[in-house]
């Protein structure tokens, strides 16, 4: 590649984005150690690293020792023929939307800078640095274990390596939550970042997950609480979290909500509250007055959702569920590389891999020989507000069933046979009334418990602009109240006894509502997930009724797992996803097995497969998963750490997985995690 078209690149692209921003970028240039003639650029991406100027030279130049870009070379212990000459780490500031570029010299000088929107160029500040390095804590928190950050040459490292880590990433972040926390973007189903939710406060409370340090986070919101009152609602959900301060947490909720009798979120924490205590009737009132306050915002009604689904109430659930407030995804901010010459990804030559895992480059060859059935399901493309709403059509599947949740479609919903009829018993003026009613009603496509054959399943759901269209006045809007809508809803409950005037004929119309587009696409990506289901699960009992094997591929085996997963059939889930890992090494097959294990506490599993996707993840330049931490940490909460030693010891795992795993034992020691034992301390 030409040198610096890397770089290029990315500042070509920098008003493109719109949130976080990608992983930092770092481009060598590498020069013959002998010559001293020029020989290429290279780039990998990563997230961990201090972004002062002192902590991105000192990587840099451990590059030179340990990284080894060119052809053939392996990271450890090889001697090199080449030498790096300069370095460039890159670096996206979300708030101040520049990019902090650090050109380093080896040997020689260090310069910061950050480069806008624009191409041009300024000085680095002291307020952008602080901003940079919140912004670098935050990908590294959010990005490790995010499938669609997934990319080649990406280097993950622990941001919070230390004590002092951590207390500086705490400081910058209380300077950050008041002033600038909703600048930085928030997660997917949240629609506007507020001083609550955003991405700022999703990755505080994931450093709370994988440290345990609640009392820093309590002083911390304590602080931020007196200039501004809102944060209570984050210290309750801080002090719910820890095991004995629930009676101050409610004590706290309850004042706050006295004084702030329609914030959100804490209405929202108080609906879960209540669930958790399986006080449903608390439940529903909270959340519907949540629902009321920020109605414009996914998360509330997701929630009044699942308070009908607990209740049994599935026809309020499926208005509800019709009412939530939909908008598009927005792609990751990844932007297009230029064409590398050559790709080199080299081992890490350490012993780690050669007893646990077949190498090879992910999604190497993974779609060859898969059924295009499978391949090509729809659900496991969805984002966002459409991921979570199928999550809860899910839940009521899995309550109820398939048949069912089409009856009571069919109740709450106008079908397309009433629609049909209907349309043929009005008069051309209230067929003209009608007219954009009719154009989207005809898309529901269910008659009865069968899915229509009229429409084509669509792979993808419909966004805000499909919506525009449903602008019959029975459709729920999200604006309107809850208690105005499930009145509404619950006409066919209470049907009116008046006799219909003689140019308002009574109709099915009156009690029922036109099923949202994106609603209507979920059906049918239902339709599809139960259709291939319920063909695997027949096909295998054929099969081993008939003694004969069921051979698939291992891709094949990971979809029909997560399949499984999706629709809530844990045990076909571990079946499939342990016939992928008896071909070959599966990082999805065993990420699966994890969950599973860890969901049904069987703690030699949960440990063996957290040693086998620690070495995978090694292998893949990934130090640190926090999904990964939050396993080990229940583990050594649950069976102690020397027991847990003990154990990795006594199994046959060479000495660097030992090594390895060992990592873990140091972060309880440094988190102080239940369940670490001060006497293996340096053992």
């Amino acid at each position: 590649m030409v040198i610096g078209e890397a770089v290029n690149a990315r500042t070509a692209a920098l008003s493109s984005f719109h949130s976080l921003g990608p992983p930092d970028l770092v481009h060598l240039t590498k020069v013959h150690a002998r010559t001293n003639v020029q020989e290429a650029g290279t780039y990998h991406y990563v997230t961990g690293i201090d972004t002062s100027s002192a902590s991105i030279a000192a990587y840099l130049n451990t590059l030179t020792y340990s990284y080894a870009p060119g052809e053939g070379q392996l990271w450890f212990g090889k001697q090199q023929n080449w030498k790096i000459q300069t370095g460039v780490y890159c670096c996206y500031n979300s708030l101040s939307r520049v990019d902090l570029r650090v050109r380093v010299h080896i040997p020689g000088s260090v310069e910061a800078f950050v480069i806008d929107e624009r191409g041009e160029k300024h000085k680095a500040t002291d307020q952008v640095m602080l901003e940079t390095y919140v912004c670098s804590v935050i990908r590294a928190l959010l990005f490790a274990d995010d499938e669609d950050y997934n990319i080649t040459a990406y280097r993950r490292f622990n941001p919070l390596p230390n004590r002092e880590a951590e207390e500086k990433f705490l400081d910058a972040a209380a300077k950050l939550f008041t002033r600038a926390g909703w600048q930085l973007g928030s997660e997917l189903e949240v629609q506007v970042p507020t001083l609550l939710s955003n991405n700022l406060t999703t990755a505080f409370f994931k450093y709370l997950e994988i440290t345990g340090r609640y009392n820093e986070g309590i002083n911390m919101l304590e602080k931020l609480r007196e200039k501004e009152p809102d944060f209570a609602a984050l210290l309750a959900r801080v002090l719910l979290d820890m095991a004995d301060e629930e009676v101050k947490a409610v004590r706290l909720l309850h004042d706050s909500i006295i004084v702030s009798p329609r914030d959100p979120n804490l209405l929202d924490l108080q609906t879960r509250f209540c669930m958790s205590k399986n006080r449903l009737d608390f439940a529903l009132a909270t959340s519907k007055r949540a629902v009321n306050s920020a109605p414009s915002e996914f998360g509330p009604w997701a929630r009044l959702v699942k308070v009908y689904i607990e209740q049994q109430d599935f026809q309020s659930a499926l208005l509800t569920l019709n009412s939530c407030p939909m908008f598009p995804y927005q792609n990751v901010d990844l932007h297009r590389m230029p064409v590398a010459h050559r790709v080199h990804l080299p081992v890490p030559a350490d012993g780690v891999l050669q007893d646990i895992i077949d190498d090879s480059v992910p999604g190497e060859n993974e779609n060859t020989n898969v059924d295009p059935a499978l391949s090509r399901l729809p659900a496991a493309s969805l984002r966002g507000t459409f991921a979570k709403a199928y999550e809860l059509l899910v839940e009521i599947v899995h309550e109820i069933g398939w048949d069912m949740l089409l009856k009571y479609r069919s109740k709450v919903f106008i079908m397309e046979e009433e629609y049909r009829s209907l349309k043929t018993e009005t008069n051309g003026t209230k067929a003209g009334k009608h007219g954009r009613a009719d154009s989207n009603a005809s898309r529901v496509a269910v008659n009865g418990t069968s899915i229509s054959t009229g429409r084509t399943p669509e792979g993808s759901v419909a966004g805000d602009d499909d919506k525009k269209d449903m602008s019959a006045a029975d459709i729920v809007r999200p604006e309107q109240s809850v208690d105005a809508e499930l009145v509404k809803g619950s006409e066919e409950h209470h049907p009116a006894t008046s006799e219909p005037v003689a140019s308002a004929p009574a109709t099915p119309f009156r009690s029922k509502r036109l099923c949202e587009r994106w609603l209507d696409n979920l059906f049918m990506v239902m339709y599809e997930d139960m259709r291939v289901y319920t063909l695997w699960r027949a096909e295998f009992a054929h099969f081993k009724s008939q003694q004969l094997p069921y051979n698939k591929s291992l891709r094949e085996w990971e979809i029909l797992g997560a399949l499984a997963m999706r629709l809530k059939h844990t045990e076909e889930a571990a079946e499939a996803f342990s016939q992928s890992m008896n071909i070959r090494f599966s990082a999805r097959g065993l990420k699966g097995l994890l969950d599973i294990y860890t969901a049904k506490n069987e703690p030699i599993n949960v440990l063996h497969a957290a040693v086998k996707l620690s070495s995978y993840d090694h292998r893949w330049y990934k130090e640190f998963s926090p999904s990964l931490i939050v396993a080990i940490k229940r583990l050594v909460r649950d069976e102690g750490s020397q027991k847990l030693r003990n154990m990795i010891q006594g199994s046959d795992y060479s000495a660097s997985v030992i090594e390895l795993m060992d990592s873990y034992f140091e972060m309880a020691k440094q988190f102080k995690w239940p369940g670490f034992e001060d006497d293996d301390d340096g053992k």
